[in-house]
C-alpha cells in the first residue's frame, strides 16, 4: 500500500453508542475533479496515537470499475478531519 495522506470530504454514520462508521468519501483527481468512493466493507476499526493525536484507522474495501481496492481511513479527533492515508 503507498502512503499518500490526503484530505477528504466525508460521509459517515454516528450511532448512538458513539461508534464511528465511514459510508463514502470524496476526493479530488490530478485534473481537479471530484470523485466519489463508496465503501463496500469494513474490514477493521482500530484506534492508535501518532505523534499525540488520537486517531481512529479503518482499513475499508471498496469495488471500482470492477476492481476491489484496499483504503485505508484516518480519523483524526482533535481537528475532526477525515485523511485517505493508503491506497
Amino acid at each position: 500500500m503507498k502512503v499518500i495522506m490526503r484530505s477528504v470530504d466525508m460521509i459517515c454514520c454516528t450511532s448512538k453508542e458513539g461508534v464511528i462508521t465511514p459510508i463514502k468519501f470524496r476526493i479530488t483527481d490530478e485534473n481537479k475533479e471530484y470523485k466519489i468512493i463508496r465503501i463496500d466493507k469494513i474490514l477493521s476499526r482500530d484506534e492508535e496515537k501518532l505523534a499525540g493525536n488520537r486517531m481512529l484507522v479503518f482499513k475499508v474495501q471498496s469495488v471500482i470499475n470492477n476492481c476491489e481496492w484496499l483504503f485505508e481511513m484516518k480519523y483524526e479527533f482533535s481537528t475532526c478531519k477525515w485523511f485517505l492515508y493508503k491506497i
